[in-house]
């Protein structure tokens, strides 16, 4: 049955007033280059300017809200900053560096080659896909070690994120389908140098719409499509070099099989951030002869080859564990050695070096860990002459190579496994387990820890009471008491390293065993890695270039300018910190993708994370070299050949004037403009890009320039989520920023993005706010007219009254709270005070003037100060009510920040204890004039009219020694008091003391004291003060009228509590006043009801 109601439309009107003050505005703004600036000089002074980046975005697709709200932080900060009349450059540039493109434009042309164009693709199914178990987790273990275990993961998925989400091959084309590109157009994609022109001026066009004050002559690509950023990049690598920065070696790097190069984070799908994991690979040995199916390995070098973060602990071996069900393999190493472990752990050693074919494991055998149960194993450097393969039901095969030794002295999940072994023989019989191969085999005392024992496992397991070695969270708990006091604390017992620490013997038995030739090294992803081409990663020995990150001299620079730079909060700071910690080299080669290529090895390119660098320099000069064209292909009076080093360094750096025939004036004003703008003063950007980007960014600053052009700050953010859930687009809970702007118009999505959050947790888009945001400017606007145009019912006359002047203080006070908050880049904050609280304190004066009107001067002053303050949030909005409401001249963009004198907070506590007391009094005035039958309220029959108000303005006797007390007692600094004793002894030296005893003046005094010191924890020592910084009879009597019309009463005198004679006016209600008499900022009130009136 159809519903009979009307369909109900939405209304874009208000949506779409913005939208057409949106167009007004950016027209005039692009007939003006408003935003386009030039250095005004060679040098800047401390305030003249500002100038801010933000990390170029990548050019595979459309902008979305998550990067215009990191670059919606500098947006604001550029357009307060303006105001305040620095110099502002605000650049923004393109990145198309690396594999991505590439590796799309390449997959799209694969699929029309085999689908044709347009493309048929196969119907497909959807697969089941498979959720881990809670036990098959990625994170690294507490000990670092492979020997943590848990349930085996029986299902694991293979598919890609994407894949894993649809459950079906996801296609380039309908990527680019998705992207509203035409069939058409699609094909144009596979040449990736169609991207590079495609998405940029899409990108530019959102930016525009936003409303950004970018200067859009320095934008420009990255890549050697460009040749004059290609040039700068060159100049960069060949300077790093010759201070021997970039290095050539052998090195193990995260790599993308597919793509045959080192994958980082900006190649990856999954795993930003991930690093290679280094273990030591012992080997142990098969005795021969062989049995099973491994017969048909006889005369080779069988090896389980298990990997461990814990060499120095393989004295105490006492067995070796296998995943009864787990798949094994026997695989080549050499003509005559074989590691018996997963497919996984042989994938990697295939990319270093531990493969008869390189890159590509030589599998002889499926195995499986029940064929590999029993078998003897001479164990590297363990007591025993042979040692057996047990069963472990817990080994995680995603991590190490499945093969995992057996230290029960020092592992509780060795030992707890072991002593089930010894002590169920229904659990060997099970899995064939012969007494023989575990009931000799007792812990091997190797290592003595302080406090603990020479058989650490076994006695932090005892002390937990741990039962059985599936008790996961009990065993994490044991690690965490042995792993790390053993390597910090331990003292070697056994082996020619005995009588040393742990941490000093550690390294030197590592070396020790691969020496001989008992282990090798071997090293796997900390976590797993998707690349972009949509495979998983393995850990590669990759002969390539590096830059040496995390070297002494160098990091102690990046050290000393992180030091000196402004990062807001201590999350930030920490997050440096702990990156510089672990930073070490960087693979900065590729062999596929875009870029520019290294210049001394050009079948290298740049890798993505090392180009981009200190490119904000680039932008001081990119106009004159590119002629506002981002790819550098128009004439601009120079040609990238003639970009030599030396015209580089003269610049940039203190190199002399080159030679060349690039003219004089050209080079001197392109040093002019790089000295002016540099140092940048903020660079903006997502946290994700601390550990990465930002790190390096700080690195090669501090390599490239001297210490006055280093960095200023770097301001992070958390990532945005919508409506309080993660965008995503396979959910719709998603939005390119040109979405945004059209669903919201510019000025409601900035507004709510300055309202999403400003801290590093993630920040909340809510589209009820945008849409509040229409509601609110367009309402103002239409206020505004209304306003003006009643002018004559206006107050002409100064702004002398309580209302008038409590008004204009409130204006003075967001002027300086929101120019804090501006500075302090809390753009939250700022909307808060700059507009939310204005808009409350303008409707309280509204309220407060009633039919007396507000005042002219007042009114006109609101309209301009809001305006101002708001329009670094929503430009197109105060553009708007400058030019066509207000009638001024020039832009509302360079209107410059409004000056106020300081605010009175005496004023304000004067304007709060009115409020709060018209509060009170509504509630005391209701109590009265209702009346209870049963459990409901009804009103009385005649309601008051008249209201006797009481004020105490000051606390007198045993209250004021007691605040004196409290004030000698106070410590302002951490907002703490003495002891309760001193005060009390305090207090009896004082004419308290006429009270009597201790006890009784406790009696008298305790609450009211409990009372003040709560009160001076909260707002301050004020609170201790005996009277209010104002008089509470002048602010009642100036204000009775509005107090009488919002308590709908007729009459209201204000009397001094200590006036004997108007006490009587009251008559029996004195007991009211006696139960609760008035206090300093607490007066009481009686409510009377005329006589005259009750007939």
């Amino acid at each position: 049955m159809e519903s009979s109601e009307p369909e109900v439309k939405k209304s874009f009107v208000r949506r779409d007033e913005l939208l057409r003050i949106q167009e007004d505005a950016q027209r005039r703004w692009r007939q003006e280059r408003a935003f386009e600036i030039d250095a005004p000089s060679a040098s800047a002074q401390p305030g003249d300017k500002f100038f801010g980046n933000f990390p170029f975005p990548y050019m595979n697709g459309a902008l979305h809200l998550g990067h215009a709200f990191s670059f919606s932080k500098l947006e604001f900060a550029s357009a307060f900053y303006r105001l305040k009349g620095r110099h502002v450059l605000l650049p923004f540039g393109f990145h198309c560096t690396g594999m991505p493109i590439k590796a799309c434009a390449d997959k799209l042309q694969r699929e029309i080659e085999q689908f044709g164009n347009p493309p048929v693709f196969p119907v497909q199914e959807q697969a089941p896909t498979t959720i881990p178990t809670a036990s098959s987790s990625l994170n690294p273990p507490s000990n670092g070690d492979n020997t943590v275990k848990a349930e085996p993961e029986k299902f694991k998925s293979k598919k890609s994120k994407v894949q894993a989400k649809t459950g079906v091959e996801v296609y380039q084309w309908n990527i680019m389908a998705s992207l509203n590109i035409s069939p058409e157009e699609i094909p144009k994609f596979t040449d990736p140098a169609y991207w590079l022109t495609y998405f940029p001026a899409i990108a530019v066009d959102d930016l525009k719409t936003f409303g950004a004050g970018v200067d859009w002559r320095r934008s420009f690509i990255t890549t050697e499509l460009n040749p004059f950023f290609d040039s700068f990049v060159r100049w960069q690598f060949r300077a790093l070099k010759k201070q021997q920065k970039v290095v050539k070696d052998l090195r193990y790097a995260v790599y993308s099989p597919r793509d045959g190069q080192p994958c980082a984070d900006h190649d990856r799908a999954s795993g930003e951030g991930v690093q290679p994991q280094e273990y030591t690979l012992i080997k142990l040995q098969v005795k021969p002869p062989f049995s099973g199916k491994l017969q048909a390995l006889e005369g080779k070098n069988v090896y389980l080859a298990a990997a461990t973060l814990r060499p120095e602990t393989m004295y105490g071996q006492t067995n070796l564990w296998v995943l009864p069900d787990g798949e094994y393999g026997a695989f080549e190493v050499n003509d005559s050695d074989v590691f018996v472990v997963t497919s996984r752990a042989a994938r990697n050693l295939a990319f270093q070096l531990l493969s008869r074919v390189p890159e590509k494991p030589t599998r002889l055998l499926e195995l499986r860990g029940h064929d590999l149960i029993g078998l003897p194993l001479i164990a590297p450097l363990s007591m025993h002459q042979v040692v057996y393969a047990l069963p472990m039901l817990t080994i995680l095969t995603d991590k190490g190579t499945g093969i995992v030794t057996s230290v029960p002295s020092d592992s509780p999940d060795d030992y707890m496994s072991l002593l089930d072994l010894k002590n169920k023989p229904a659990l060997r019989a099970k899995y064939g387990v012969k007494d023989e191969w575990v009931l000799p085999y007792d812990v091997i005392p190797i290592i003595n820890i302080p406090d603990i024992g020479d058989k650490s496992a076994e006695v932090v397991c005892k002390e937990l009471k741990i039962k059985s070695p599936n008790d996961q969270v009990l065993l994490t708990e044991a690690k965490k008491r042995t792993y790390l006091k053993g390597f910090t604390d331990g003292i070697m017992l056994v082996g020619e390293h005995k009588g040393e620490k742990v941490q000093d013997a550690k390294p030197l038995i590592k070396e020790m065993l691969i020496q001989s030739g008992q282990a090798v090294k071997y090293s796997e992803p900390e976590n797993k890695v998707m690349s972009r081409s949509g495979e998983e990663c393995v850990v590669a020995l990759t002969d390539q270039w590096y830059l040496i990150y995390g070297e002494d001299e160098w990091k102690a620079k990046a050290e000393e300018c992180l030091s000196n730079m402004e990062l807001y909060n201590d999350e930030t700071r920490h997050g440096f910190e702990h990156t510089l910690g672990w930073l070490n080299q960087w693979a900065c080669s590729r062999s596929f993708g875009l870029g520019t290529r290294i210049p001394w090895d050009e079948q290298f390119l740049i890798e993505s994370l090392s180009d981009s660098t200190i490119y904000m320099a680039y932008y001081t000069i990119s106009h004159l070299l590119q002629a506002g064209d981002i790819y550098g292909h128009k004439e601009a009076g120079i040609k990238a050949e003639q970009l030599t080093d030396d015209v580089w360094d003269y610049v940039f750096g203190d190199g002399p004037f080159p030679s060349t025939d690039v003219p004089e004036n050209l080079l001197k004003l392109m040093k002019k403009e790089f000295s002016y703008w540099y140092p940048f003063d903020i660079r903006v950007s997502g946290k994700d890009l601390i550990q990465n980007h930002l790190t390096f960014c700080i690195y090669n600053h501090t390599a490239m320039f001297p210490k006055e052009k280093w960095p200023r700050a770097m301001r992070c953010n958390g990532f945005l989520m919508l409506n309080s859930e993660k965008m995503s687009k396979s959910t719709g809970n998603f939005r390119t920023l040109k979405q945004a702007i059209e669903e919201f118009s510019a000025d409601a999505t900035r507004f709510a993005l300055a309202d999403s959050g400003d801290l590093m947790d993630d920040a909340n888009f809510v589209f009820e706010t945008a849409n509040s945001a229409i509601l609110r400017l367009t309402k103002e606007i239409t206020w505004m007219k209304e306003v003006l145009a009643a002018e004559q019912s206006l107050r002409k006359e100064p702004p002398t009254l309580f209302a008038d002047r409590v008004f204009q203080n409130e204006i003075n006070f967001s002027v300086h709270v929101t120019e804090q908050n501006y500075e302090s880049m809390m753009f939250r904050d700022a909307l808060k005070t700059g507009f939310y609280d204005l808009q409350t304190a303008r409707d309280e004066y509204r309220l407060s003037c009633g039919a007396i009107g507000m005042n002219r001067d007042l009114i006109y002053r609101f309209m301009e100060v809001q305006t101002r303050l708001l329009t670094p949030i929503c430009p197109h909005y105060a553009e708007h009510v400058w030019s066509s409401i207000l009638n001024r001249e020039g832009f509302a963009i360079r209107a410059s920040w409004p000056t106020a004198p300081p605010a009175d907070l005496t004023l304000q506590k004067a304007n709060k204890y009115l409020q709060d007391t018209i509060t009170s009094f509504r509630k005391l005035l209701q109590k009265q004039t209702t009346t209870k039958k049963g459990k409901a309220s009804v009103p009385v029959d005649v309601k008051p009219t008249i209201a006797l108000v009481y004020v105490a303005e000051k606390y007198e006797g045993w209250k004021e020694e007691c605040l004196k007390v409290l004030q000698q007692h106070f410590y302002p600094q951490t907002k703490s008091f003495a002891h309760d004793a001193d005060i009390m002894d305090a207090l009896q030296r004082t004419s308290v003391a006429q009270m009597g005893d201790l006890k009784q003046i406790k009696k008298t005094c305790s609450s009211f004291l409990k009372f003040k010191k709560e009160e001076a924890v909260s707002v301050g020592p004020h609170a201790l003060d005996v009277t209010l910084p104002f008089g509470e009879m002048q602010v009642l009597e100036e204000n009775a009228e509005l107090i009488q019309r919002q308590l709908g009463l007729e009459e209201l005198s204000a009397y001094a509590y200590s006036d004997a004679h108007a006490l009587r006016l009251v008559g029996s209600r004195i007991s009211i006043l006696n139960q609760t008499p008035p206090s300093p900022g607490s007066p009481v009130a009686i409510f009377l009801v005329c006589v005259s009136c009750e007939g």
